[in-house]
């Protein structure tokens, strides 16, 4: 095997390493809202997974960029709530067009076909066209700090209060989400994503 050591690579060299093998990723496509302006910006994560089941809480990993904090940490530090949205094709193009880098007084909604609805219990409000979605508060906010104690990257904790899923891919009657019509759109390196490829069932052992 090629061998190596972590400490002796560029930042680049780490992230290339990291981001080409650790795959699929889930993508959290995350609406969040200015406190004082009102204003909604929508951003995808990668850096994202799950922490627990009761209650339930998703975790969420934002990169700061030249030591400033991105607008959507800013407005969860703020507001305390968003809306995690779960993409595949039908809100991949979308998706990838908020990923823009804008002024803090721009919204990366702004000129798109998305439609925003209502949230149930929280003021940040959601994506329809997106098959599945979170609303979420902020549970615990951690900064992750380097070597040299600077922070460079902060980590959210975020509490699920409500589910939505699309009628095409939820089961009622089982509560199951149907991976194959979901579909769902994963991460991989640079510009690349995947969708599922094959399920395999395996029983775990006793």
């Amino acid at each position: 095997m090629y061998f190596y050591s972590a400490n002796k690579l560029t930042a680049k060299q780490n992230y290339k390493f990291l981001t080409g093998s650790i795959i699929p990723r889930p993508i959290a496509w995350i609406t969040t809202m200015n406190k004082q302006t009102k204003l909604v910006n929508a951003a995808p994560f990668s850096y994202f997974n799950i922490v627990a089941k009761e209650p339930p809480l998703t975790s969420l990993s934002i990169n700061r960029k030249d030591n400033k904090m991105k607008d959507t940490a800013k407005n969860l530090l703020l507001q305390h709530e968003g809306v995690i949205h779960l993409v595949n094709d039908a809100v991949l193009k979308l998706m990838n067009q908020t990923a823009a880098s804008l002024p803090s007084d721009t919204s990366e909604l702004d000129g798109l076909n998305i439609t925003l609805v209502d949230s149930q219990s929280i003021e940040v409000p959601a994506i329809k066209e997106a098959p599945i979605r979170y609303e979420v508060k902020l549970h615990q906010h951690i900064e992750i700090r380097d070597h040299e104690q600077i922070t460079i990257s902060d980590l959210f904790i975020l509490e699920v209060l409500n589910y939505y899923f699309s009628e095409e891919l939820f089961n009622v009657e089982k509560e199951y989400i149907d991976p194959l019509t979901f579909d769902p759109i994963s991460r991989l390196a640079g510009n690349s994503y995947s969708h599922l490829d094959k399920i395999l069932d395996i029983k775990r052992p006793d």
